[in-house]
């Protein structure tokens, strides 16, 4: 290809949008660096439900075969009533038809460590915490807390909910007047949430991971205000997530500080162990060898236990100058719709696609007008995927909302879940740089304009270098 001046990039966080975003900006040939406040890596977390929405991109970057050998073919979650038998049964069998590809159950901190391989060790820095943000002569200057300094083009915050980019960014415009009302609120959050996975077990012992299909149980609790799900994995390990309906929304303002301080503040396993006390006892359906949640606990090494609080919001403000937000620094939702890290990747690659698309001399113009059209992009699905994680949680809360959202899981009819399923499936952009996949399935996706814009490019780009190498 012809020579190119593409931005420097400076991508602050290293969790999954942020891996995926580099792993993106690796093919396309964008410099970039990854700026991870924890010193160490620290995959941790549940599992996470991920099929054709996010296939496709993975088939791009060549790394399908390697996301099917470490996740679990899943079709269906079974919901129970603590003590009850199967209350109502989500199959996504469907998808496949819709769509071509499989829905599968992996591991949080197997797709982390898989995403993590696609970054050269050169590009990752650990230990380095955003502490300062500065814009000057059209470059963007970042000083962590250990006196580092890195200089780039652009900055993208993708350093999750309580994201430091996204608050020093909020500072300069609410400074300037320029920063909306719904900005300037707290986070709000209704849950609080225990997260883990066990070791792996012998498939003799427990006959629950043996099964070839992802076994997803949720049981809801009968006079108590949790829920609480497993799901197992193609490691022989199970996944688990005890959820703590609150009664009341609320927001962390008082303890904000003290999560600061941690050096991963949304994956921590500060407070994890006395949630483990008081929800041991929680039983598991099934009739296996596991019979209670005490049983999981002791199975999981201490340190992959976190207590994480489930904030929802989707905010105003995604850009300002030569910084961008990607994924929870800028839409935060429960997960009780598994949608969470498919839109941070969504995202990730409508911004791959128009960084890739900026002209040769681009100006800080350019850079404003692309992440206005990311976000005109990305805005809309995030917002509907928000939505849906707000009405799937309706479906396991304790009030007068779940019961009427349970009553619709169990009766409703074949035409509104396949209804349903197809609105599901049909954000499934690809990136306009990289080798187009061919749709499949019976439910054509979207029109992706980021694509669409970035195909073009890379034509012109192609037919521009076998012009010069025919001269």
């Amino acid at each position: 290809m012809a020579a190119h001046s593409s931005p420097e990039v400076i991508i602050a966080g290293g969790g999954l949008g942020g891996l995926f975003l580099g792993a993106l900006f690796e093919k396309s040939g964008t410099p970039y660096i990854i700026l991870e406040r924890s010193s160490t890596v620290k995959a941790m977390g549940s599992a996470i439900s991920i099929g054709a929405t996010l296939l496709p991109l993975f088939d791009q970057l060549g790394l399908l075969d390697d996301f099917v050998a470490i996740g679990k073919p899943s079709v269906r979650c079974l919901v129970n009533r603590e003590g009850d038998q199967v209350s109502f049964v989500n199959d996504f069998e469907l998808w496949k038809e819709y769509t071509g590809y499989q829905d599968y159950m992996i591991g949080r901190p197997e797709l982390h460590n898989l995403l993590l391989r696609q970054i050269p060790p050169e590009k990752m820095h650990f230990g380095k915490r955003v502490l300062t943000i500065k814009e000057e002569d059209n470059r963007v200057k970042v000083i962590t807390a250990d006196g580092s300094s890195f200089e780039g083009d652009i900055l993208v915050g993708a350093d999750g909910a309580y994201s430091a980019v996204r608050q020093r960014l909020y500072d300069i415009l609410r400074k300037e007047g320029k920063l909306p009302k719904s900005d300037q609120e707290d986070l709000p959050f209704s849950c609080t949430c225990l997260v883990g996975q066990t070791k792996p077990l012998d498939p003799e012992k427990y006959p629950l991971v043996k099964e070839p299909l992802c076994q997803f149980l949720t049981t809801l609790g009968k006079d108590k205000p949790y829920s609480w799900a497993l799901f197992t994995t193609a490691q022989d390990s199970i996944c688990f997530v005890v959820i703590h309906h609150l009664d009341k929304v609320s927001s962390k303002v008082a303890e904000e500080q003290r999560f600061r301080s941690l050096e991963n503040a949304e994956w921590g396993p500060c407070t994890a162990k006395a949630m483990c006390e008081q929800t041991r006892a929680f039983p598991i359906p099934g009739g296996s060898s596991l019979t209670t949640m005490g049983d999981i606990y002791d199975l999981t090494p201490p340190e992959l236990i976190s207590k994480v609080m489930l904030e929802e919001k989707v905010f105003d403000t995604w850009s300002h100058g030569r910084i961008v937000l990607l994924g929870d620094a800028c839409h935060k939702m429960t997960p009780s719709a598994a949608q969470g890290a498919m839109v941070a990747m969504h995202d990730a690659a409508a911004l791959a696609n128009l960084i890739y698309a900026l002209p040769s001399n681009y100006t800080t113009k350019d850079i404003d007008a692309a992440f206005q059209e990311y976000k005109e992009e990305r805005y809309p699905p995030a917002l509907e995927s928000f939505k849906s994680s707000q009405l799937m949680g309706k479906a396991i809360d304790k009030g007068i909302g779940g019961m009427v959202g349970r009553f619709i899981m169990q009766h409703k009819p074949d035409w509104l879940w396949r209804m349903i399923l197809k609105g599901m499936v049909k954000n499934r952009p690809l990136v306009g740089f990289l080798r187009p996949v061919p749709a499949k399935g019976t439910v054509p996706p979207n029109i992706s304009a980021s694509e669409v814009k970035a195909r073009a490019v890379f034509q012109q780009r192609l037919a521009a270098t076998t012009a010069a190498g025919s001269v």
